[in-house]
């Protein structure tokens, strides 16, 4: 008997028996491992059953800096700051990298943490510095915290315009970044991979500058954003690539050639999007690219924004809607913005914080606030100098931001199995419905009578199903192979 005809046969046979016991659920899900994994639709962030979610989290720095380790845990245990984290409802935890550390890592060099105490920490004592984040990932992944790795620094020193230096090479940041991605691609604990921790330069004084255009020039952070980003998906189809923006744009009628200040729209390290509207990222793997800008107030450096009698109203038109609210209303991509915190100093700075809050929470943005730690010089953290008492006033502020169940109040996190910390849910406990890979005719299970449907849907558009459900193999489109890929599902179950 050929294979053609077998196959037939066994389907038939699995409609028959569909059709004796329809109560059976041939096929409950696509995954039963790592299936936490997201993408975007339009402005909109997807879980791999099709369920909206929000990426609400914060950053936890150390790693990037000299001391190669987590800040804080020279005062309180790690298990107990990650357990504030999750338990006061941030559902993402961005870890600052730096490529001098990584590109240890990748050789087989493995320096000892720096600012870590062991009578505190007994459990990380004699770690290294990638076993100490290993072991902090690991407990994420207890408490339904996930991670967005950020190569925030090239040298741990200090912060640099671009991407790669006179030390290193954009070969040594693109080579840091594959062995990150193939370190943690059998874990989604790690969803996400912040590419590079505000690309900025006055682009008219002629210095080294990120800019943002289709040219194959080395500073075009654009275009490297799309190399390393499908270095990366290459490794890991299904991981989140966030680029966020540089310093300079040029005006219109105006190039990167422009030596005058005029001809340019200056914006925070980071923040400035307004390329997305002509030049947008575009990767080897669709729906995996968020746009993610960093914003402050003027107690980190006063802007012509910031003019007196500011409000939301003028911050929208004259600084978020023109370098990066756009990409959001015009359902470009979704936008996170990866940056945004400061001092409650009960006057402009506070009055912007609460601005930002409110714009975030009327567009459901997501966002890491800046940040955990105490000790960042121009904006203070969350924590108190004990890293364990929280900053109630601080917290206050940013809570409505965070995402939660609107009927019962609980924190929604990102895993689809664990509760985030003790007092939130997760999106199937949330009462969210997933939608079942292959599901395509609604019926809550997954058989060969989807498979069918499927195959009318592919010869003729008109026909009703659910989209989501039949592109069974995630890859944007719905044609012959996710035909081919559920036929596979089926006939192992």
């Amino acid at each position: 008997m050929n294979k053609k005809r077998a196959c037939s046969i066994i389907l038939q046979l699995i409609l028959i028996i569909t059709l004796i016991i329809p109560s059976s659920n041939v096929f409950a899900a696509t995954n039963t491992t790592n299936d936490d994994y997201l993408h975007t639709d339009g402005n909109k962030i997807l879980d791999d059953s099709g369920n909206q979610v929000r990426l609400t989290g914060i950053a936890w720095f150390g790693f990037e800096t000299p001391n190669y380790c987590f800040h804080g845990i020279w005062a309180n245990k790690m298990e107990n700051i990650i357990d504030l984290v999750a338990n006061n409802g941030f559902n993402l935890m961005r870890v600052p990298l730096s490529v001098e550390l990584v590109n240890q890592w990748r050789k087989g060099v493995y320096p000892a943490p720096d600012s870590m105490n062991d009578y505190i920490n007994p459990e990380l004592k004699g770690m290294n510095s990638l076993q100490v984040l290993d072991a902090t990932l690991a407990y994420c992944n207890k408490v339904g915290l996930k991670v967005m790795l950020d190569m925030h620094r090239i040298d741990s020193a200090g912060q640099t315009p671009t991407w790669y230096t006179d030390k290193y090479t954009t070969a040594d940041y693109e080579a840091c970044w594959e062995w990150l991605a193939n370190h943690y691609k059998n874990d989604d604990t790690v969803v996400a991979m912040d590419l590079f921790n505000e690309p900025h330069g006055k682009a008219y004084r002629q210095e080294t500058t990120a800019i943002w255009d289709d040219s194959t020039n080395p500073a075009n952070w654009k275009n490297e954003a799309q190399i390393v980003g499908n270095k990366i998906l290459k490794i890991n189809p299904k991981m989140l690539i966030m680029v966020e923006g540089i310093e300079t744009y040029p005006k219109e009628g105006k190039t990167y050639s422009y030596t005058g200040e005029d001809g340019y729209y200056g914006y925070w390290w980071g923040g400035n999007l307004r390329g997305v509207k002509d030049h947008p990222i575009t990767l080897s793997v669709k729906n995996q690219v968020v746009y993610s800008p960093h914003d402050y107030g003027p107690s980190v450096s006063d802007q012509s924004w910031f003019s007196a009698g500011f409000d939301e109203t003028s911050l929208t038109k004259d600084a978020w809607m023109p370098n990066w609210l756009y990409i959001h209303t015009n359902n470009i991509a979704p936008v996170l913005i990866g940056e945004w915190g400061g001092q409650m100093d009960g006057g402009s700075n506070q009055k912007w914080m609460s601005a930002l809050a409110d714009t975030i929470v009327k567009n459901n943005l997501n966002h890491t606030f800046w940040c955990l730690n105490p000790n960042s010089g121009d904006t203070g953290g969350i924590l108190g100098n004990d890293f364990a008492t929280v900053d109630q006033a601080k917290y206050a502020l940013v809570k409505p931001t965070l995402w939660a169940d609107k009927t019962s109040g609980k924190f929604i996190g990102l895993d689809h199995q664990v509760n985030l910390g003790t007092t939130g849910t997760h999106v199937k406990g949330n009462g969210i419905v997933p939608v079942l890979n292959g599901d395509v005719n609604g019926d809550g299970r997954v058989n060969v009578l989807d498979y069918l449907k499927l195959k009318k849907y592919i010869v003729n558009k008109s026909i009703s199903i659910n989209t989501k459900a039949g592109d069974v193999n995630n890859d944007g489109v719905i044609d012959s192979n996710d035909l081919t890929a559920l036929r596979k599902v089926l006939l192992t179950k």
